[in-house]
């Protein structure tokens, strides 16, 4: 080690340059925040948790600026999909057709037979 180093030409700041479109930030975030983060990027095997912490607060901004018309269109289209799956269980018939049952367990077809009678 030398006893004086020359300083003269150094240039203060980091030593990788920052890219386009990203801001270097000091923040305070609550520890068990921050493991929770670090975590999540250990179990999908590496990775950065602040690119992680970066695509939740995205995901979070965008959700916010969502129309609440298409939020409802949204979760309608979901419950609908859920719902339908949910209703339809198909079950064989002893004849080896197929029979659609709805939620309470009859036969679609058993129901049809009621209402013609």
């Amino acid at each position: 080690m030398k006893k004086e180093y020359d300083f003269s030409k150094g240039t203060r700041g980091p030593i990788l340059p920052i890219p386009p479109g990203k801001t270097r930030i000091t923040i305070r975030i609550d520890d068990d925040v921050l493991d929770w983060f670090r975590d999540r990027v250990d179990a999908a095997g590496g990775g950065n948790y602040q690119t992680l912490m970066n695509q939740a607060l995205r995901e979070y901004i965008l959700r916010r600026e969502e129309r609440l018309e298409e939020t409802v269109r949204r979760v309608l289209r979901e419950e609908l999909k859920r719902g339908a799956r949910r209703q339809r269980v198909s079950a064989r018939a002893p004849d080896g057709a197929s029979q659609v049952r709805d939620a309470s367990g009859r036969s679609v077809q058993a129901r049809r037979r009621r209402r013609l009678r």
